[in-house]
Order: C-alpha cells, then structure tokens, then sequence
C-alpha cells in the first residue's frame, strides 16, 4: 500500500473497504432469509414480471444455498486476506508483506546474478563494449525499456527529442559525453528572444536569416534585414549560428532540426523559448548499467565492430 499524502485519506480507504464488506454481507443475509411459500410462487413479487408465451413466467427464486455459501466464503477469505496482508490503508497485516519488499528482493536477487556481468562491462573502455554482441543486445533492451519512450524504439526522436542515429549531437557525441549525459541528465532551455530582437518584423527577418544559414527555403530580403538582428542569437549559436556543445546550443547552418524547420516553427521558438529536461539514470540505474546504455547508444550513429577491432 503506498503512502498516502495525509491521514484522511487512510481513513477513507478503511471506510469504503469495511462498508463494502459489510454491505455484502447484509444483502446476501437477507436474501437468504427469505423464502417463496409454497403455492404462491406466481404471487405479486414472486415474480420478475417477464412473461414469454403467454404463459412462462419468469420466478424471483432466491439464489441456490450453495451458491449463497459461495458467496459467504469469499467475505471469509477477504476477511482473512485483510488481517494478514495490507489492504486496510496503512495497516501492514499480521505477515508484514509488502510489495516494496517483493520488488526490492527481486532486485537484489538480479543484482546478485547480473551484477558480475555488469561490473565486467564497467572495466572496459566503452568502444570496446559498443563491439561486444552481448552487451549490445543487453544496452538494446536497456534503451527500448527506459529511453525508446521519448527517442523511439529505432531511436529516431521525435518532436522535441533527437535523433540519436546521426552525428548531430547538442553536447557531443563521444562515448564518455553521452555516459555523462545519461548518468548526469540534462536540461536545455533557449530563453525567449522576442524582446531582445525587436518587433515582430525583426522576428520573422530572422527567423529567414536562421533558414538562410542551412540554405533552406527563405526570403532573401528578409533575410538579409535580419543578419544584424541575430547579433542577439550570437552568444549562443555563434556569428555563423555553428552552435556551441559546451553550452548545448544547436547547430543552426545545417538542416536538423528538433522541433521542425519551417519558418512558423522558428518564429515559435524566437518568440516563446524552449525548455528541454533529459532526466538523469544514473542514480536510478547504476553506473554499470549506464556505461552498457551508453555503449549502445553510441553505437548507433558509429561503428562498434570497427572501433573495437582497434
């Protein structure tokens, strides 16, 4: 049973769940006490008032006593199963079990069995893990669990989440930089710029001037108009919008793009900001299972096979 945020909500649980047991039990006492007599089977209330052919009338019978036992039999067991189980808010039950024991002595049992194997990977260079066969196929199910929700299970990205099959990397794409990155998390945000640039006018010029950079469909006057305005972007992005990895800052002159590269698409981003958050797994999953996910990763967009061989 999880904690609950207060103690109200403890209490409620134990209310619903004891009316719910004893509402039953209630209703199937009174439908045992009571009985049709004889010879008045048809009598008003005996009766569902379903009439088929005229004559076949469907009885209000109660149920079969073995039936009702049945019934009474699982109130029992539930009794039962909430004195020695956790089921009553709080309370822990009479056997102290609890599935935060379950799990933890799960884990501890896989740490026992793959832990060695981990710690074995963790002592080799992570090139050379990327070129083992099985600790790719182990950092594969490793991504598809905990990353493919939001890079895709063929680690393509999405909206908002790159791709990590190119060579196009916000921090850097070194084996160690992306163990880093997933051991550490990170956390990109592009302020908005609206203010800074100017009016709307200067936004949409600039937002030709980032399109220009990568030779992209743009308006070349507006373009030229918003060069000196992107004095603003240069900080971060460089004078030539090359982007800068110490800070996360995207490569603005080629034509990858995280939210999309049309020119409503930028003027969005000018004028609003962006906020990205890659959580950090390295507490969560440990740094042997980190180095293996990072080896895999990194496979993606190089050669293992090659790189190990060396």
């Amino acid at each position: 049973m999880a904690d609950f945020t207060n103690g109200f909500w403890n209490i409620w649980i134990i209310v619903l769940t004891v009316l719910g047991i004893v509402g039953c039990t209630l209703l199937l006492w009174q439908q045992s006490n009571w009985k049709v007599k004889k010879g008045e089977e048809k009598a008003a209330g005996s009766t569902t008032g379903h009439v088929w052919d005229e004559d076949l009338t469907e009885l209000n019978n109660p149920l079969p006593r073995w039936w009702m036992w049945l019934f009474y039999l699982t109130i029992f067991f539930s009794i039962g199963y909430l004195v020695a189980y956790p089921g009553l808010g709080n309370l822990p039950g009479t056997l102290g079990w609890r599935s935060t024991g379950e799990h933890d002595a799960d884990v501890k049992a896989a740490e026992a069995k793959y832990g060695p194997l981990f710690n074995h990977y963790l002592k080799q260079d992570l090139k050379v893990v990327a070129g083992d066969s099985q600790a790719h196929a182990i950092g594969e199910r490793l991504f598809l669990t905990y990353c493919a929700q939001c890079h895709g299970s063929d680690a393509r990205g999405n909206k908002g989440f790159p791709n990590l099959t190119d060579n196009d990397w916000l921090h850097g794409g070194t084996p160690e930089i992306i163990k880093e990155t997933i051991m550490k998390g990170r956390h990109g945000v592009m302020p908005p710029m609206a203010a800074a640039v100017g009016t709307d006018k200067d936004v949409d010029n600039v937002a030709n001037y980032v399109l220009s950079l990568s030779d992209s469909t743009h308006d070349p006057i507006k373009a030229e108009l918003g060069k000196s305005k992107f004095a603003a972007c240069m900080a971060c992005h460089g004078p030539g919008g090359k982007g800068n990895q110490a800070l996360g800052a995207p490569n603005l002159s080629d034509k990858i793009w995280l939210y999309g590269g049309s020119i409503d698409t930028i003027k969005e981003t000018i004028n609003k900001g962006r906020d990205n958050t890659m959580p950090a797994f390295g507490e969560f999953l440990g740094e042997p299972k980190v180095h293996v996910l990072a080896a895999y990763v990194w496979s993606l967009s190089n050669k293992p096979s090659n790189a190990a061989a060396k």
